[in-house]
Parts: C-alpha cells; sequence; structure tokens
C-alpha cells in the first residue's frame, strides 16, 4: 500500500449514481446535476444530499423544501454534464438541453420525461444544512419509465471521469 491524496478520496467512495435535481420556485423551473446523495433508510425511502449553497437550486429546495430526483440512463451523459456545467440564474435548462418538464403528483418541482426514474421529494431535515449543505429528503412518490429496459446510470469519479454501470450479479442475500 501507499499513500493515496485525499483530494482523491472522492472517486473511491463516489455515493451512486448521477442525478438531476429539479426545484420550482418563484414560478420558475430548474434542474441541477447531483452526484453527492446517498440511501440512508429504506422505509421510509430517506435521502442524503448535499446542495452547495452556491447552486441556484439551494435556495429553492431550502424555501419549497421539495424537489425531484431524476434518474438519467448513460445516453444522456453528455447533458447531464452541460445542466452540471451551467446555471439557472442565466439559462432556462430544461430547454437549453433538451429535457422536457412533466407535472409531478405530490411536489411542484417537475419530473423530467427522458429519465428511467423521479423521485418526488420532500425536505424533512435541514439540522445539517448550515454546516454542511446537506438535506435529508423524503421520496412521497416514484415514478418508472417501464419502455427503458436495464438503463445504465453514470457515477462521477471526479475531475471529468466517469464510469457506467456494468453487469450485474446476483448473489444470495438476507435483505429484501
Amino acid at each position: 500500500m501507499r499513500s493515496f491524496p485525499l483530494s482523491k478520496v472522492y472517486a473511491l467512495l463516489e455515493p451512486g449514481p448521477v442525478v438531476l435535481l429539479t426545484t420550482e420556485y418563484e414560478g420558475r423551473s430548474n434542474v441541477m446535476t447531483l452526484s453527492w446523495q446517498t440511501m440512508v433508510e429504506f422505509e421510509p425511502p430517506l435521502v442524503a444530499c448535499v446542495v452547495g449553497d452556491g447552486n441556484f437550486s439551494f435556495a429553492a429546495l431550502r424555501a419549497t423544501r421539495e424537489c425531484v430526483i431524476a434518474l438519467p440512463a448513460a445516453r444522456l451523459a453528455s447533458k447531464v454534464v452541460r445542466v452540471g456545467n451551467s446555471s439557472g440564474r442565466d439559462l432556462d435548462k430544461f430547454a437549453a438541453f433538451g429535457l422536457t418538464p412533466r407535472p409531478a403528483k405530490q411536489v411542484r418541482a417537475p419530473l423530467i420525461e427522458e429519465c428511467f426514474a423521479n423521485l418526488e421529494c420532500r425536505v424533512v431535515d435541514t439540522r445539517m444544512v448550515n454546516r454542511y449543505d446537506l438535506f435529508i429528503l423524503e421520496v412521497v412518490q416514484a415514478w418508472r419509465d417501464s419502455a427503458q429496459v436495464d438503463p445504465k446510470t453514470i457515477h462521477h469519479q471526479g475531475y471529468g471521469v466517469f464510469v457506467l454501470d456494468g453487469r450485474r450479479i446476483r448473489l444470495p442475500s438476507r435483505m429484501r
């Protein structure tokens, strides 16, 4: 073993697929790219996510306490990166990147039609927002596009490097 740079630990522990997070605030929809999220509970499904206070979506998430987490397949990777490299302060990202907003059932933030899954969420815990920009979200409605069979997700390893989901394997497990 050799010493490993602390600045690159993120690439080792990357928490999950790159997702798109949508918000609706003051009559304006926005979408941002997010890769710092993880499940923290199964039932009800709770997701922890970091949305930096410098992001345009931060104020919307804090004020409305709701969002949608949309899961894009690898075929949307270039759009996902372009969304992440731009700001909603200056741009209607839905129009600019050809993403189709659709009404959600339980929150005002839009679903994204092109994504294989959409999770309507409400903020249920903000105790770590001031210190870590960490929100705890409860998924209150989930949607899955059955036409997108076995979609491959993208995972960010930092500095413009991504990996794709690979082959699935099934092993004995006591989890349901």
